[in-house]
């Protein structure tokens, strides 16, 4: 089969690390693709570096959004691919990753779930993930690796886009939405691409409370219920905060290498 895939990057002041995205999407050896580039209204040099490959980026939307989610929605909306995957401005999009997708292919499959690697770029230092494929009410440890997560249009269409009002979360309750209303998923058993460390995921918990207030909501969960599950993410936030301190900045990298500690705080969300 050779689906259309669209890929979307959304961008604000990403001038840093812009090109290495575009050129990962756009050197893809999968011919029926299209790409499109949604900036949030970038004030350095985003545009320029847009500007530089326009004859290869099918749409380029460049305006003030609501956030993260209403840019993902933007370029969603205008795609007219059958699969769409989204690869942030700091992210990369590993070779052969759209072939890949392509011959998983099968018209049942409304997401494509592959492998991603945890990327420290300034150790060059990878982390291969492997995604979960099921999502269990009011349960907040998901490898949810949405740069190596394909999804079809029409699956957007039937069980709605990102929530305008999460910040943080949108992925989360994306996925968690898709799988409770019975969308298929499928395993894509090869790494698709390399998330950046340091971005928006990393932000403070403390920024991320109301998000996690609506997606208890979202999800039938009571106030205490929110109340519980927030403990839990300040406790294992502060514990990994100072595990940061006491082992250096590749934390994730240790913890997962290491079998017990990954086990130590696989208890909370």
């Amino acid at each position: 089969m050779n689906p259309k895939i669209s890929i979307v990057t959304i961008t604000y002041n990403s001038g840093a690390t812009l090109e290495e995205t575009i050129l990962s999407v756009t050197g893809q050896d999968y011919k029926n693709l299209e790409y499109l580039i949604i900036d949030g209204g970038s004030t350095d040099n985003t545009l320029n570096i847009v500007e530089k490959y326009r004859e290869q980026i099918a749409i380029i939307v460049s305006e003030p959004d609501k956030g993260i989610s209403d840019a993902f929605n933007k370029g969603i909306s205008r795609a007219t691919g059958e699969i769409i995957g989204i690869i942030n401005s700091d992210d990369i999009l590993l070779p052969g990753a759209l072939t890949k997708i392509a011959q998983a292919y099968n018209p049942k499959t409304d997401v494509y779930s592959g492998l991603m690697y945890f990327w420290n770029d300034k150790t060059d230092e990878k982390l291969l993930f492997y995604p979960d494929m099921t999502f269990d009410k009011l349960k907040l440890q998901y490898s949810v690796t949405h740069q190596s997560r394909f999804i079809r249009k029409d699956a957007y269409e039937r069980f709605g886009m990102f929530h305008v009002e999460l910040k943080y979360m949108m992925d989360i309750d994306l996925l968690c939405r898709f799988y409770h209303h019975g969308a298929v998923f499928q395993l894509v058993d090869a790494p698709l691409a390399l998330f950046r460390m340091g971005g928006t995921t990393n932000n403070s918990i403390y920024k991320k409370k109301e998000d996690y207030r609506l997606f208890v909501k979202n999800f039938g969960g009571s106030e205490w219920d929110f109340r519980w599950i927030w403990l839990q993410a300040v406790v294992k936030y502060n514990l990994i905060q100072l595990g940061y301190k006491v082992f250096g900045s590749n934390l994730r990298f240790k913890i997962q290498r290491h079998p017990l500690l990954k086990k130590m705080i696989s208890f909370l969300p």
